[in-house]
This record gives C-alpha cells, structure tokens and sequence, in this order.
C-alpha cells in the first residue's frame, strides 16, 4: 500500500487503487481524505440522477467508515446536442438532486464545474479533514470474519432492462423470464437504492467494529472484492457463498446472455458496502441497520467468509441467489422463493 512521506503506522496513507486516498497533514495528526467520480446518466429523472451521483460520490467516504463529509463539489457536463428547452429544464433538476442528498448528507456543495461537451456526465469530488479515529483503513481483515452487503446487485441489469421495454428485439430476450410490471418494479428499486447514502452503513462500521470495506460499482461485486483483498495485510482471501439480488434481475441476466450478474462482474452504480466484521457481530449489523431509527430501505445480508489465503476472491461455483423483493411487490407477485432475510452463508 503506497504511503506518503513522512507517514508512520499512526498516520496511514492510502494512494491509488482503492476507493479514496487519505493524505496525512503536515497539521496536528490529520488527515485529508477525497474522492471524486463521475459517469454518465443511466435513469430517466433528472433529479434522481443528480442524487444518484451525489450518493454515488459520497460512498467512497462511506466505504472508510467516514460519516462526515467538510465539503463537496460537482462537475456536470451538459450535452450540446440538447436543445436550449432541455438544458433549462434538465440542468436544474440534476443539480437540485444533487445539493438535496448532499444536505441529506450533512454536507454542502461549495462549487464545481459545468461544461458543454457530447455526452451529459454527472459526478463531483468529495473532501473531508478527520482525526485517524474517524476513518478505518481497508487492510485489516482476518481470517474468520464475514462479509456483510449494504444493497442489493442489479442496477445495471434493472436499468437496461427498463430500456429494452422499447426495444423488441431485446425484450423478446427476456419476456419469458420477467414480466413488464416486473420491470418497472426492478427499476424504481434499482434507482432508489442507487440514491439512498450508504452514510448509516459507515456509521455501523464503528459500532461493530468493521475490520475493512469497499463500496460495490463498476467492476462488480467480484472485482472490488479482489481489489479489497490485494490491500489486505493478512493472508487472507475472501469466499462469496450468497448474492442478494433485485427480484427476477438474475433469470433477466442469464436470459440476455450479458452482465454476468451470478459470476459477480455485472458493474453496478452507487451500489452497497462490502463490510469485513467479526463473525460475532455480522448478524447484529444486519438487524441493526434495517431497525426503523434509521429510516426506510437499509438493508444487509451476511454474503461470505474470510479464510486463510493468498489476498484473493471468488464466487463459489453455485452461489445462492437471495431475490430480495422491490418495495411495493408483494411476494405473490413475484418468485414463490423470494427471501429477504439475512442468511449465514454454507460453503
């Protein structure tokens, strides 16, 4: 793990590779901590958008344990290929969407960037100054713990088979494993967990004592799980046994032949923490974080083991798909098999 100069095992530093760099200070023991992401819209509101990104921004803090952010900025570039109309209605709505779930956050956006450029991208660049008992670095997982999920897979299977409702070529794909009313549900859960903040999974984090954490987006549940181990400084590898799905979005991925959602590389956005915790506090964090003092829509599910190993990961060869029903579903109208519950994971 990159350190910068002058650090010591009192103050860590993080460089590339992992989800935020942490920069110890030439001031009294502190240090700074940033990340920044940006990518292009994947839902149809605006709105929702500008909130996608900003959670989006904001878990590379949360992956650390950090609750509290000093100050954001957004970058947002608009397409030239909008119409004037366009670009007055759709700008503001992103950039409301985003200052609203950066308030959710606790936080402010101070500033940013706006261009005219092809393609509409959205992101920003978040900033913290913490004291070292404010942050857990990602590197201290041992052999015997478990790893606990935030949210859900299947964003981008839910959000591209949206798109396919226009798209008969596509659809006719997967009309025989889902339904249109599945599709919609699948949706609006996939863009209401992508705007929900992992910032009460952070906060849990130091209650039961988390050992390391990554947030789970581009490269998928599997590829940020062997990035999370390389950083390890245990010989350990990490073991995923269950996969918590958004309801029918697994028969949708295996149907269209794309994303490869079961073998753990379909990219997901502003998706959940991967959490590394003691085997003993795995089950508390679970019950605790869907308790009704933190609100709606958090949810956990125990997903695999830490076992002695050379700081790799894997799936197993037939995980256990947990359908994890869409609010608003009832369960009659979805799988028969659906299970919400958090389960100990059996090799």
């Amino acid at each position: 793990m990159p350190t910068g100069a002058g650090s010591s095992p009192t103050f860590p530093a993080l460089g590339i590779g992992m989800d935020s760099c942490v920069i110890p200070l030439r001031h009294g023991g502190l240090s700074l901590v940033q990340t920044t992401d940006f990518f292009y819209p994947l839902v149809e509101d605006p709105y929702m958008m500008g909130r996608i990104a900003c959670a989006n921004v904001l878990s590379d803090l949360y992956a650390m344990g950090i609750t509290e952010c000093d100050n954001m900025l957004m970058l947002l570039s608009v397409s030239q290929s909008m119409s004037e109309e366009e670009r007055e209605k759709v700008t503001p709505l992103m950039v409301k969407g985003f200052r609203d779930a950066a308030e959710e956050g606790g936080t402010a956006v101070t500033g940013g960037q706006t261009v005219v450029n092809p393609w509409i991208i959205i992101g920003g660049v978040a900033t913290v100054v913490c004291q070292p008992n404010e942050f857990i670095m990602p590197d201290s997982a041992v052999v015997g713990d478990v790893l606990v999920l935030t949210k859900p897979l299947g964003t981008q299977v839910a959000v591209n088979a949206h798109q396919w409702l226009d798209n008969p070529e596509r659809w006719n794909k997967v009309k025989m494993v889902v339904s249109r009313e599945e599709v919609e549900l699948a949706y609006q859960e996939a863009m209401f967990n992508m705007a929900t903040l992992n910032r009460t999974a952070a906060g849990l984090m130091h209650t039961f004592n988390a050992h390391a954490a990554t947030d789970i987006t581009g490269f998928g549940i599997l590829g940020h799980s062997q990035n999370l181990a390389k950083q390890q400084r245990n010989e350990v590898s990490f073991v995923i046994h269950n996969l918590p799905v958004i309801a029918k979005m697994a028969a949708v991925s295996k149907a269209s032949g794309r994303f490869g959602l079961l073998q753990g590389t379909s990219a997901e956005t502003s998706g959940g923490l991967l959490i590394c915790l003691p085997r003993e506090q795995a089950a508390r964090f679970c019950s605790e974080i869907k308790s009704s003092k933190y609100g709606e829509g958090h949810q956990a599910w125990i997903v695999g083991i830490v076992e002695k190993g050379n700081r790799t990961a894997r799936i197993i060869d037939k995980p256990r798909v947990i359908e994890v029903l869409p609010r608003g579903a009832t369960a009659a109208a979805l799988a028969p098999d659906s299970s919400n519950a958090s389960s100990e994971p059996s090799s």
